[in-house]
């Protein structure tokens, strides 16, 4: 381990519960990948050691304009030039709510908060004011924030029934939906959905049109409210809506990650027939209103909307998928590569146990590229198509090494990568 990180391993160890916790935990990764970094510019990121590593994950998908975009850097220094933080908003909260219901297709309005967990709550709580009812269906293995109505039941320190309102279902599963809205019976208040199977540790599945429409006409047949889950997905599909494609459309749906370019920001969207209801709810908090992460996300947006920016989003991740697949069978490796081009993931046949995923995250670590091997990557605009060269020739490096690890005797079982 190097100097600087492991001495900020050993001081956080006195002073932090665990050392370090959460989903950015190095823990869950193989051994080897740095837990502290001190700078990222572009698609780059420097660990605390100064090694540099193209940015796969874009800080888990809130960069998605690169690293000190200086578009979103000069908005931050105008606003901060006239403060952040007062006892009301500045215009800043309007002008952005006005940015959003003109992107968004389904938006009338806007809420705004801090994280994905405020918005996807705000919004299950807009969902039973309207409806008077409290029943919340969502998919097994789906993330909607550390909140108790959508939390694991494995979860520490959340009463079981905290959870008594919540049903889950199979994504695509068509019969397995209408089978919970016939359990919620007649209090079911909103079905939550993401717009795309991305759990952790899984092949990404599109949304079947089937699946969608169905969503969408029961809730309408019971009187519920459709949730889109767009925490991880917003604007990496279609800005205007991830299902805008498939003729169906949300009446709520929570946004954060990429909306602030790395500024902490979310926004719960909603139709004019919810407004009311939005109005009833308790949705406050000291620094909900910061001018400075507003003024972000109206440099995001603005930037992210454009066709031109898009345009780099496809080509870029459909560049690596289909070389990520060449790449595999040249080394005679089986992966899967799926996902939206800047939602990219890739696993190995038959490695359920992601050992070949750790070996491979591994071996393109070390030639400066930061891949997960269970979680899905994320592209923004910095993935120029040099910069993505660069990565591929990380990652032709990282199934050389796979394949000498998987023609070793014994190879049947891997250690993960050390």
């Amino acid at each position: 381990m190097n100097k600087a990180e492991a001495s900020l391993r050993a001081r956080s160890a006195t002073t932090v519960p665990g050392g370090m916790y959460g989903h950015k935990n190095v823990a869950h990764l193989p051994a080897g990948f740095p837990q502290f970094f001190e700078k990222g510019l572009g698609a780059s990121i420097w660990d605390a050691d100064g090694h540099e590593y193209i940015d796969m994950m874009c800080s888990w998908g809130p960069i998605i304009l690169g690293h000190q975009n200086p578009l979103v850097d000069e908005a931050v220094r105008q606003q901060l030039a006239q403060g952040e933080c007062f006892n009301g908003p500045s215009s800043r909260m309007v002008e952005l709510a006005e940015l959003l219901t003109d992107t968004v297709a389904h938006a009338d309005w806007a809420l705004f908060c801090k994280n994905g967990t405020d918005a996807t709550t705000l919004a299950v709580a807009v969902a039973r004011t309207e409806t008077s009812k409290r029943k919340v269906i969502m998919a097994n293995g789906s993330y909607h924030g550390i909140a108790a109505w959508s939390s694991s039941p494995t979860a520490a320190g959340i009463p079981a029934d905290e959870r008594a309102h919540t049903i889950r279902i199979e994504y695509n599963d068509v019969a397995s939906l209408r089978a919970a809205v016939s359990e919620a019976d007649d209090d079911l208040a909103a079905l939550v959905l993401t717009p795309l199977r991305h759990d952790i540790s899984r092949d990404l599945e599109p949304v079947s049109p089937e699946f969608a429409r169905a969503a969408r006409e029961l809730c309408n047949r019971h009187n519920a409210v459709l949730i889109l889950d767009e925490v991880r997905t917003g604007f990496r599909i279609d800005p205007v809506g991830s299902w805008t494609s498939l003729g169906v459309q949300p009446d709520l749906s929570a946004w954060s990650k990429a909306l602030g370019n790395g500024h902490a920001i979310a926004a719960l969207l909603g139709t004019r027939t919810l407004e009311a209801a939005a109005t009833r709810i308790t949705a406050t908090g000291s620094f909900w209103f910061g001018s400075v992460p507003m003024a972000a996300a109206l440099a995001t947006v603005r930037e992210i909307r454009r066709p031109e920016s898009q345009a780099i989003l496809t080509a870029s991740g459909t560049k690596l998928q289909n070389c990520l697949r060449t790449q595999a069978a040249s080394y005679g490796l089986d992966v899967n590569v799926s996902g939206p081009p800047a939602l990219p993931f890739m696993t190995f046949a038959n490695d359920p146990g992601f050992e070949l995923s750790a070996v491979w995250a591994r071996a393109a670590l070390d030639e400066g590229a930061y891949f997960h091997p269970t979680h899905n990557w994320f592209l923004g605009t910095a993935h120029t198509d040099a910069v993505i060269d660069r990565v591929l020739n990380a990652t032709d490096l990282a199934f050389a090494r796979v394949a000498r690890v998987t023609a070793e005797p014994g190879a049947d079982r891997l250690l993960r990568a050390g």
